[in-house]
């Protein structure tokens, strides 16, 4: 079903913004150039007009925090079946890239936008992680730029996603027109948190074994101390740091990492996601954390806008370690995302180990 977008100026009578015709689909890549937000806050640019080894050209290349690659694919004058058939020929082309050659593109693109950073540099300002912590073009992620998709276009990228687990999507924009002044809409086919699992990987997918991986952000503002002493853990400072927190409900075993340092924990989730000010510690006089004692500093939680607000998931602990005894060895799984549900390997060969070292049934 076509997505039909609009825009309404709000006064005593609601008055919808009149929509025009973007003049050129160039124009539109031109902004997703200067602001990648547009698309995806949580995408880092490293290449525009990239040359494929058959000599075609894809229009913009970048990476998410985990190092995965996303293909993007402006519609222009193809048709919609095309413009799906080249995002996939790209991809084909994509998935042979080494992590050498991800750099030599993105030192071509900075070159020639007047970026004097290297990868590792703006990877590290973008996401806090380096590129020694994240696993670059393992998989990659195929997105098409459109104002809209034919009904027969979009059964395929549904029946791609559902039945051949390509991670494939569509981002339809619009644009209006009020007073002499130009807006973008924007509008996902797909919620991108569904099709990220389904990243395409160079490696074969296992079965979910039904355990959660948790990242835990320690710092002052979210202290691995008091998620240990009072049960929980959380994420936020960035809707992308707390959204995938919904993902648990009571009853779903997690395992703990703090990143760059190992795992400390593995419990068993008691509740729902909370904002973090909010929930109450039955079993500490039903307090809150501001009201707590505690190793971190929780006061202006309460000032933050729902999208920079901490979120917390409240735990019963099976065994946690102090940060300074993280189990950490080479092989281990790790993710940036605050909450995922792995199905590589190396996160079944995590959790065994873990197990194992632990003593955990």
């Amino acid at each position: 079903m076509a997505i039909e977008q609009g825009i309404w100026k709000i006064g005593d009578k609601p008055q919808r913004l009149k929509p025009i015709s973007m003049a050129t689909e160039e124009l539109l890549e031109k902004q997703i150039l200067h602001d990648i937000s547009l698309l995806n806050k949580d995408w880092l640019l490293i290449g525009h007009q990239v040359r494929t080894g058959f000599d075609k050209r894809i229009d913009l290349l970048a990476l998410d925090s985990n190092g995965s690659t996303i293909v993007i694919e402006l519609k222009r004058d193809k048709t919609p079946r095309d413009v799906v058939a080249q995002a996939m020929d790209y991809a084909s082309w994509v998935v042979g890239l080494s992590p050498d050659d991800i750099e030599e593109l993105y030192f071509s693109f900075a070159k020639s936008n007047g970026l004097t950073q290297s990868l590792e540099v703006a990877f590290n300002q973008k996401f806090g992680v380096g590129l020694a912590d994240v696993e670059l073009n393992e998989s990659h992620h195929l997105v098409i730029v459109a104002s809209e998709l034919d009904a027969s276009t979009e059964r395929i990228i549904n029946y791609l996603n559902e039945y051949s687990r390509l991670s494939i999507n569509a981002v339809f924009f619009s644009a209006f027109e009020d007073m002499g002044n130009l807006y973008l809409s924007r509008a996902w086919f797909i919620d991108p948190d569904e099709t990220k699992d389904l990243a395409i990987s160079k490696q074969k997918k296992e079965q979910w074994n039904q355990e959660f991986y948790v990242s835990f952000g320690h710092d002052q503002y979210r202290h691995w101390e008091d998620a240990r002493k009072y049960g929980f853990v959380a994420g936020g400072h960035g809707l992308w740091y707390s959204k995938t927190l919904s993902m648990l409900a009571e009853g779903d075993r997690i395992w703990v990492n703090i990143p760059k340092t190992g795992y400390v924990g593995v419990g068993i989730v008691t509740g729902e996601k909370v904002r973090l000010e909010h929930h109450q510690f039955e079993d500490f006089s039903g307090k809150t954390l501001p009201e707590l004692e505690t190793a971190g500093d929780y006061a202006c939680c309460s000032s933050l806008s729902d999208d920079d607000a901490q979120y917390l998931v409240p735990v019963k602990w099976i065994k946690t370690l102090p940060q300074q005894s993280a189990f950490s060895e080479i092989g281990l799984f790790g993710n940036q995302n605050t909450v995922c549900k792995p199905r590589a390997a190396k996160w079944v060969h995590t959790v065994e180990r873990l197990k194992e070292t632990w003593s955990i049934d």
